[in-house]
């Protein structure tokens, strides 16, 4: 459902849902309260709600700071992964210029498979959700497959070769790292406290009365968008792969890369 959600509506459309939708229930419920228990707007309760308005608000804050950071932490790792995995299909396609022609022909058509497989097959899987090794395994293989059974000729060559082997075998490991990433979110326990938080510090400004309705509801109001904002940051960074915010797959259209997808 949170990943349809977010390949579906636009950022801003889901801000409009969720910080939104926050502040009206929370003005609704406000309201609710108020006319439930008019005794709210005489503020007699209002040293007790506010110690514990402050006291909530200042561990949920920690708990969605840290929440917050870990996603983002985590986001900019992925990038990270994928920019170096692309990076180190570049570097093999460079090093192929010194290979035999008929050599460095085979290898371009076996990387041009890989990167094909991984934007246009796997990439969507990891968007939805489901993220398979087997996407790009032959087409990883392939390349494997020139490599080893090349054996240079000249030193130049054997230079260039041990080089490339050693970016393949990174491609590799950074293939599972992302793979990896792509599966993960965020867990149980903290998406409990992030969005459990919320029910309970909200309905908390329902008790702190003020004699103008108008002021109370601004209030309420003020507390209901920053935690939406924040739940809303929590929700779009969530899934590196998923939504507006996600990870491109432009790293493996650009530089060396460019030439295997046409002019």
């Amino acid at each position: 459902m949170l990943l349809w959600l977010l390949n579906s509506f636009s950022t801003f459309t889901l801000a409009v849902i969720t910080v939104g939708g926050t502040v009206v229930l929370a003005v609704a419920g406000s309201v609710i309260a108020r006319r439930r228990y008019p005794s709210l707007a005489e503020g007699e309760h209002n040293d007790m709600v506010g110690v514990t308005l402050g006291m909530f608000g200042a561990i949920y804050g920690i708990i969605l700071a840290f929440v917050i950071v870990t996603l983002w932490t985590q986001l900019e790792s992925t990038q990270t992964v994928v920019a170096t995995e692309a990076t180190d299909v570049a570097l093999i396609a460079r090093d192929a210029a010194a290979f035999q022609p008929e050599v460095r022909a085979r290898l371009d058509v076996a990387l041009s498979g890989y990167v094909h497989s991984v934007v246009e097959i796997q990439w969507p899987r990891m968007r939805a959700g489901e993220p398979s090794y087997e996407a790009t395994g032959t087409k990883l293989q392939a390349v494997f497959d020139v490599l080893q059974s090349y054996d240079p000729k000249t030193a130049r060559e054997e230079v260039f070769y041990a080089e490339a082997v050693t970016h393949l075998n990174d491609v590799a490991a950074q293939r599972r790292a992302r793979l990896t990433m792509a599966e993960q979110q965020l867990p149980p326990l903290l998406q409990v406290l992030a969005f459990g938080g919320a029910l309970v510090l909200i309905p908390l400004t329902f008790l702190y009365g003020m004699r103008r309705l108008r002021i109370q509801l601004l209030f309420v109001a003020s507390v209901a968008a920053l935690i939406g904002f924040s739940l809303l940051l929590v929700f779009v960074l969530d899934r590196p792969f998923a939504g507006e915010l996600s990870v491109s797959p432009a790293p493996y259209r650009e530089g060396a890369l460019a030439a295997y997808w046409g002019p």
